[in-house]
């Protein structure tokens, strides 16, 4: 005698690929958006061929997993940061007075958070810049 057969369920279109169903997801990370926000993270995951989830997991953990090789870019990351923040608050800053009006703590918070996006590639750039004994116009300093 043997155990009845259950057909297999059927695959959706928007079934999860081979490499997400290998791994047990179980946890859920949330976040609320408005709904701007939202279509631009709609579209930017259509434009990458994934869906919103997939493509928010990847870029999550991409920025999660982006380390400092070492000591010396983790301090050049965080002095590129600051010197990004300085001038950007200062040119808005005077950009503000000049219309008679006030920098807003969001236009603050959006060039902090600015500023830690790129930190790291700005960082590594420099870096590579000084390792090559070019400087940023490609001559020797």
């Amino acid at each position: 005698m043997s155990a009845p057969r259950i057909p297999a369920p059927l695959q959706s279109p928007a079934s999860p690929t081979s490499e997400a169903r290998s791994v047990l997801r179980a946890k859920t990370i949330a976040t609320r958006v408005t709904p701007e926000e939202l279509a631009e993270v709609e579209t930017a995951a259509e434009g990458a061929g994934k869906t919103v989830a997939e493509w928010l997991r990847e870029l999550a953990l991409k920025a999660a997993r982006e380390r400092p090789a070492d000591p010396t870019e983790l301090m050049l990351a965080e002095v590129s940061a600051l010197r990004y923040m300085l001038l950007n608050l200062f040119h808005a800053t005077a950009q503000a007075n000049a219309e008679g009006k006030h920098l807003l703590p969001d236009s603050v918070l959006k060039i902090r958070d600015q500023a830690n996006m790129r930190k790291l590639a700005d960082a590594r750039k420099l870096l590579a810049e000084f390792l090559s004994q070019e400087g940023p116009d490609g001559g020797k300093p």
